[in-house]
């Protein structure tokens, strides 16, 4: 008796693994780091990976961008950080890593937010305080991950904060939080909580205060762009 053959499915049709979901969300995230995606689109996109059931579901929310074809060179990231005025060269934060195992760390006063900031709490505490913060770039993403652990963020409370991920028998929480000025800094809060607790929200009182700085310049730009026709 003749067995039936049987064909696998392309690629495209076979059914997504967390893994599959999981690479694609980082896709995702550094194209929000680079400027390649709003904070709504990054947000739309992750919303329907979570919901992906193939590989080719998946695909189509990269499709677009260069980390999706290892073969092309990606174009250079041209835009200039934020700089208050005044400040000097500095070489560029691309990643930072904050961790608490068994232990507690806190990054809080005068210091520079780079693109990507990775926390991880194990049995510990993180505390991330963006409240006083000098944001060379207009997108900051948080990828916070605490297992029996806690993590605290807190933002100024003049800038964007936006949240994705979920609690495992734990906490996450992003309060967030839309800022009127289009120049503010977007925080971008991801991850995951097992048996734990991941909140960020706005600390009251406290402004970037050199987004005023920012407008003006704008204004100033145009201003002379106006004058010069």
């Amino acid at each position: 008796m003749d067995l039936q053959k049987q064909t696998a499915p392309p690629a495209a049709e076979l059914r997504a693994s967390d893994a599959d979901r999981d690479r694609i969300a980082d896709m995702l995230r550094d194209a929000l780091a680079e400027g390649r995606l709003t904070a709504d689109e990054h947000a739309e996109r992750v919303e329907g990976v979570l919901h992906a059931k193939t590989v080719g579901e998946l695909e189509v929310f990269v499709r677009d961008l260069p980390a999706a074809h290892p073969g092309r060179p990606a174009p250079a990231y041209t835009s200039a950080p934020h700089r208050p005025a005044g400040s000097g060269p500095l070489p560029p934060v691309a990643e930072e890593s904050v961790v608490a195992v068994f232990s507690s760390s806190v990054r809080r006063g005068r210091w520079r937010a780079g693109r990507h900031l990775r926390v991880y709490s194990v049995f510990g505490s993180v505390t991330i305080d963006l409240s006083e913060a000098i944001f060379e770039y207009q997108q900051v993403v948080i990828k916070a991950v605490s297992v029996f652990g806690d993590v605290q963020i807190r933002v100024p409370e003049n800038v964007s904060l936006r949240g994705t991920g979920g609690g495992i028998l734990g906490n996450f929480e992003v309060r967030a939080l839309d800022s009127a000025e289009p120049q503010a800094p977007v925080v971008q809060v991801d991850g995951w909580a097992v048996l734990g607790n991941v909140e960020a929200r706005p600390r009251r009182g406290k402004v970037v205060a050199d987004i005023l700085d920012r407008v003006s310049g704008k204004v100033d730009r145009a201003l002379r762009r106006h004058l010069d026709r």
